[in-house]
Formats: structure tokens, sequence, C-alpha cells
């Protein structure tokens, strides 16, 4: 297939990327670069089968040129504002990056007739709940600016699939780490103590509580996910069945880096607003198609730390 990869020069769009050229399609590749970086996708720009359009999917007419041009069988939309503490400074930049983005993108599957669109979506669009959350929980009370444009886009999209049949495939990340990530509490801590060696300042309690998932097990499982389900409209959460506290991820950055700092927590229950002091997953509508994740939430915390370090 030629598939359109929105943010593909991103943390999870360059490692779907990869994995889109190795099952042999064809992959084109929009990004702004304002999270993203050329970098990602350094290694696959000399590629016949490669394509990189650095373009801002704001800009309407020079995504319908893209599209005109494109003759896309597929589009993974991964395009969008993934720092919630930026959104939560500026409620603009989610609406911008997040939703109008997206509705964009439907806009022009509309007009060009692309029939198939894969949407990253995220837990946050639960909002704040201490119960085990199912696909189809509710109601759906966002508390962030990012998950309320993830589910405002969640909602444009199941419009448009039904309306227009575009088949859609939804997964909905938990906290995604690994290689080429840019920010989220490694990357804060990581920069941190490196600058202050000596005391690693943690934003909350510590007590924080959530699934993280290495990002080459996400990409794995959105590929699954699109090749086993076949409804014109599908939905699943992805992540592990096992979570990770913040003052667990700031021990193992301390000892991974071999220093002896000390922490101190600024105190509540959570780093900032729009956190939520925790979340669990259902998984058993995934893991009821035999998918589960290689690496428990722990091990791609470490995983993802080593590799951040060159380790």
């Amino acid at each position: 297939m030629k598939i359109l990869v929105t943010g593909g020069a991103g943390f999870i769009g360059s490692h779907l990327s990869d994995l889109l050229l190795s099952e042999g399609h064809f992959v084109v590749v929009v990004d702004n670069l304002i999270l993203g970086c050329k970098e990602n996708i350094s290694h696959l720009i000399e590629r016949n089968d490669f394509l990189f359009i650095e373009e801002d999917l704001l800009n309407l007419s020079a995504l319908q040129r893209i599209f005109e041009n494109g003759n896309f069988d597929m589009v993974y939309h991964l395009a969008a504002n993934s720092d919630i503490q930026k959104g939560s400074k500026d409620p603009t930049v989610d609406y911008n990056l997040t939703f109008n983005t997206t509705f964009n993108v439907l806009q022009c599957m509309r007009e060009h007739n692309v029939k198939k669109m894969f949407f990253a979506s995220t837990s946050a669009i639960y909002g704040e709940t201490y119960d085990r959350l199912t696909e189809n929980y509710g109601p759906l009370q966002p508390v962030s600016n990012y998950g309320a444009g993830k589910l405002a886009s969640e909602a444009f999209i199941s419009a448009f699939s039904s309306a227009y049949g575009i088949q859609t495939w939804i997964t909905r990340f938990p906290n995604v780490v690994g290689e080429r990530f840019t920010h989220g509490v490694i990357y804060d801590f990581i920069h941190k103590l490196q600058n202050t060696p000596k005391v690693l300042t943690v934003l909350g309690n510590g007590e924080q509580i959530k699934p993280y998932l290495y990002v080459k097990d996400l990409i794995e499982g959105i590929q699954f996910v699109c090749k086993n389900t076949h409804e014109l409209f599908n939905v699943y959460n992805l992540g592990s069945d096992s979570r990770t506290k913040v003052k667990e991820i700031a021990a193992m950055v301390i000892e991974e880096m071999g220093l002896n700092a000390q922490i101190e927590y600024t105190g509540g229950d959570r780093g900032w607003v729009g956190d939520v002091p925790e979340f669990k997953y259902d998984l058993s509508k995934i893991n009821a198609l035999g998918w589960y994740a290689k690496h428990d939430s722990n091990t791609s915390v470490r995983l993802a730390i080593q590799k951040a370090l060159g380790k």
C-alpha cells in the first residue's frame, strides 16, 4: 500500500514508519518538525520507497495538494501536540495541533476518497477515574486539553467513518517510552540530573502510578489491530497490565546514571494541571485477539532509560 504517516518524524511516528517500510509499503511522511525531527528519519531519506514532506497540517491548501498527488491507500494520523503540560498552559495548542489537524486530514480523505485510517488516541480521553478502563467506559470527561482534543478528534472520526465509509482503527495509548522521545518523565529526569546531579526535583508526591509501554511494543500492537480487526470502526486500548510509580522511575534513572542524588517532591497527588494520579486499562479486548505487550511497565521504563543514556 501507499501510506501517508502524519507526524512521521516524531517519536512514535518514526518507529511506525520503520515498521511499515519493513512490511513492504511505500511511506510518505508529512511533519512540520515542531515536535518531530529530521534526525529520526535520516536513515530513510535515501530510500526509493520513502518520501518526506515538511509541511504543517494546518495549511489546508498544502495538505490538499499532497492528497491530490499522493493517491494514498491509507492514512496513519499521529500528528498532534503530545506535550500535555504545554497544552495546559495554552488551550489553543491542542485546539489547533490536536483537533484541527485531524479535521483537515479527514476533509482531505473525504475529498480524495481515501477509505482507510488509523488514529493515535490516548488514555487522556477517559479523564480522572480509579476504575479499570474499558473501551466502552463512560462518561468520558477529559481533564486535560490534550485529552479533550483527542476525544473531539475521535468523535469526528466516528462521524466521518459512518457518513463516508472510512474504515477506521483507533488505539488508545498509555504512557509510551523508548528511544527518540522528546519529552515525558524519563526525559525530564535525565535532563534535570545532568544539570543538577545531586538533587532530583519530582513534581507531585511521586505516588502517581500509570502503565508504561515500550515504543516498539506499541507499534507492533498498532499493526496487530489494523491487520486483525475488520469492522468499519475499531477501537482498542493498548498497554500492559502492570504499572510504575513516578518515584520508582526517579530511582531507576538515578541508578542507571550512577548517581547518588536526593529526591525532593513538590507535593500533591499530581504533577501539573491535566495530570491524573493514576489510571489502569482493561486489556481484555485486545488480549482476546491474541496480543500482549512483550515488556511489562517496569521493564519498558528501564529499557527506555538505558536507550536514552546510550547503553
